[in-house]
C-alpha cells in the first residue's frame, strides 16, 4: 500500500505544463474539497485562469470527488468548465476508471490531484496514476477529515525527510 505521492505541492496552481511535460502528464484527475474549494465552497483564487491555461495547452482534466452532493460538485464543474464524477468512494479504484475513460489517456499520462493522502493519493496509486498531493486550502476540514489529518502528516514528515518534493 503506497501512501506517498510523487508529487507534494502547495497548492493546484503550482501545477505548471512544464511540470505535466516533465513527468509526461497529459491530463489531471482533480478532487474539489480543499483543493479547488474551501470550506465555505469558494473556489481557489486563480484556479480558473490556472485551469483554462493548462486546457489552452492541450491538458484534459476531470473532477472524482467523493461528496454525494451533485450540485456543489456541478457548480464547481461548470464554473471551471470540467467533466465530473461524484461520489466516488476513492480510494476505490472505480472512480478513478471511470474518470479515466472521459479524459480517454493511458493511465499512465495521468495525475490524480488532491489534499488527501488516504482518498486521493492512496486511490490514484492504487489505480497506477501518478499522484499529487496538495496541501490543505483551508484549515477547516469535515470531522472525518479533522481526524485523518494527524495520521495523514505523519506520511507527509516522512516523504519530506526521504527528500520529496
Amino acid at each position: 500500500m503506497n501512501l506517498y505521492p510523487d508529487i507534494y505541492l502547495k497548492n493546484v496552481k503550482e501545477i505548471t505544463i512544464e511540470l505535466l511535460r516533465k513527468h509526461e502528464i497529459k491530463g489531471l484527475i482533480l478532487d474539489i474539497d480543499n483543493t479547488l474549494i474551501d470550506y465555505d465552497k469558494k473556489i481557489l483564487d486563480g484556479a480558473k485562469e490556472w485551469c483554462d491555461n493548462l486546457k489552452r495547452q492541450g491538458i484534459k482534466m476531470c473532477i472524482l470527488s467523493n461528496t454525494n452532493k451533485v450540485q456543489k460538485v456541478k457548480k464547481v464543474a461548470d464554473a471551471l468548465d470540467l467533466k465530473y464524477e461524484y461520489f466516488a468512494h476513492k480510494p476505490s479504484k472505480k472512480g478513478f476508471k471511470k474518470v479515466k475513460k472521459l479524459l480517454q489517456l493511458e493511465t499512465s499520462n495521468i495525475a490524480v490531484v488532491g489534499d488527501q493522502i488516504f482518498t486521493d493519493v492512496l486511490g490514484g496509486n492504487r489505480s497506477h496514476m501518478k499522484t499529487i498531493l496538495t496541501e490543505p486550502i483551508d484549515t477547516r476540514d469535515i470531522l472525518i477529515t479533522r481526524i485523518k489529518r494527524p495520521f495523514e502528516r505523519i506520511f507527509i514528515n516522512r516523504y519530506i525527510k526521504k527528500g520529496g518534493k
